[in-house]
């Protein structure tokens, strides 16, 4: 999860070098208050799913049993002596 956000940062701040690109990224940024007040309930849905929904995943992936350890094929082998013949 930390890589997203390292690689989102980073292109964020390539992205605010330049001034077209920055225009862009703010007025994206500013019209997103403006939208989730326009939408009001449904942005709130929305919003509450975007930050719900990885929670839930990411204690679902930590709360997931262990797979069980493999059989060793020749553990049966083990107690037998082969160079006995």
């Amino acid at each position: 999860m930390w890589g997203w956000l390292g690689i989102g940062l980073f292109l964020l701040m390539f992205l605010m070098i330049g001034s077209g690109s920055r225009k862009v990224v703010t007025s994206v940024f500013a019209g997103a208050g403006d939208w989730i007040e326009k939408y009001a309930p449904l942005s709130y849905a929305i919003l509450a799913v975007i930050v719900v929904v990885p929670i839930v995943a990411a204690i679902v992936v930590m709360k997931w049993p262990p797979p069980p350890e493999p059989e060793d094929p020749l553990a049966r082998y083990k107690q037998e002596d082969v160079m006995e013949d």
